[in-house]
């Protein structure tokens, strides 16, 4: 009983320390998500045009890209098929297929923000990667300011 208890310690400690020291994604395999657009704002609305693109190596299936806006959007939304509203603040979108080196289609949002405000920030970033791992995320993450006059606010 006492060789079985010490192979099985043994056996134990050898597998942990194969394990100490390697991050989770590193099984997952590697993609490069970024994103690549532009907003403004004028009288209450808050225009974002975005185009998800995959550097590689492998292709993402699919991703979730969340938009997360300063002030709170207006009840009523027309949303791209696409999106769906996770919140007071919130939209997520779905970026379909990247293959690697390549781009989706643009994701083109006209959401109506409750009131006129004189500016409105949005913060983009990805929620969900498709169960790949991306060690890059600042190309995928953006606050932009943008400015009730109508001009364009790129990223």
């Amino acid at each position: 009983m006492r060789v079985k208890r010490a192979g099985l310690v043994a056996a134990s400690v050898a597998a942990a320390a194969l394990t100490v020291g390697v991050p989770a994604e590193a099984a997952a395999p590697e993609a490069d998500v970024a994103y690549h657009g532009y907003a403004s704002l004028w009288e209450g609305r808050l225009g974002i045009w975005l185009t998800p693109q995959n550097h590689g190596p492998v292709g993402v299936t699919e991703a979730t890209v969340r938009l997360r806006y300063s002030v709170p959007l207006a009840n009523d939304q027309r949303l791209p098929e696409r999106c769906l509203r996770a919140g007071q603040r919130v939209v997520l979108c779905s970026t379909g297929e990247i293959k690697a080196g390549s781009w989706s289609e643009e994701i083109a949002l006209d959401i109506r923000l409750k009131g006129a405000p004189s500016e409105a920030t949005v913060q983009i970033d990805t929620l969900w990667n498709g169960g790949v791992s991306d060690r890059n995320v600042n190309n995928n993450r953006h606050k932009v300011l943008t400015l009730d006059t109508g001009d364009s606010y790129f990223f």
